[in-house]
């Protein structure tokens, strides 16, 4: 009986299984790589604002507290923006006749609020609170990173799903007491997950990684 396939058929045949199964291990990398990419998450991307707000001024500089503007950061799920009348309280006296502030002016005169573009976004299905992740103790570096070195705002943090759930299963290696929530250049007294195991048990912390308790 004559041969149907050529020997060299079996290589071929082997070579084709070895090339498909690296070039889907590929692909996969590729994709995993670039669903975690700074293109994909939006991290380290500097977002164009109505006005060019600078943390690192108003908060490194001159120590403004993150509540001064984000007022109802304590106690809603919101952080709040500060309303046109915020600024003025300084830039009518401060800085009055600067060409770069024209849009806050603007807004004061007519009453209408700037549309800032949002930094950090998350998806509808996706529930946070502000509140109770502040009144835990977890700082505002966190997750928004040292925004008083950022002259313009950026998200410092991927917030993929894999990295909120670092902080959910092991809460002792972020938590803080409550009184330093909300300074930038905090460091531990002492060993962090010592004094984190501590604060977990004081303030009554649960490991949440049930899906509901952000899915809802």
């Amino acid at each position: 009986m004559p041969q149907i396939f050529h020997r060299s058929a079996n290589a071929i045949a082997t070579a084709s299984i070895l090339g498909a199964v690296v070039g889907l291990c590929a692909l996969t990398w590729l994709l995993m790589t670039g669903f975690r990419s700074d293109f994909m998450t939006r991290a380290n991307v500097v977002r164009e604002q109505p006005v060019p707000f600078s943390h690192k001024h108003h908060v490194g500089g001159e120590g403004f507290d993150c509540r001064y503007c984000h007022t109802s950061v304590e106690d809603s799920p919101f952080a709040g923006l500060p309303a046109t009348d915020t600024c003025m309280t300084c830039h009518s006296q401060i800085w009055s006749d600067a060409p770069v502030l024209e849009p806050v002016r603007a807004s004061f005169r007519s009453g209408k609020p700037l549309q800032w573009n949002r930094v950090h976004w998350l998806p509808g299905y996706v529930y946070f609170d502000h509140s109770i992740h502040v009144n835990k103790g977890i700082g505002c570096v966190t997750c928004h990173g040292r925004v008083d070195e950022m002259p313009l705002t950026w998200q410092q943090n991927t917030l993929l799903m894999e990295w909120c759930l670092e902080c959910h299963r092991q809460p002792e290696r972020f938590v803080r007491p409550r009184e330093a929530v909300f300074l930038m250049d905090w460091k531990p007294k002492e060993d962090q997950l010592t004094m984190g195991r501590r604060l977990v048990k004081e303030y009554k912390i649960r490991s949440l990684t049930d899906c509901y308790t952000c899915h809802r």
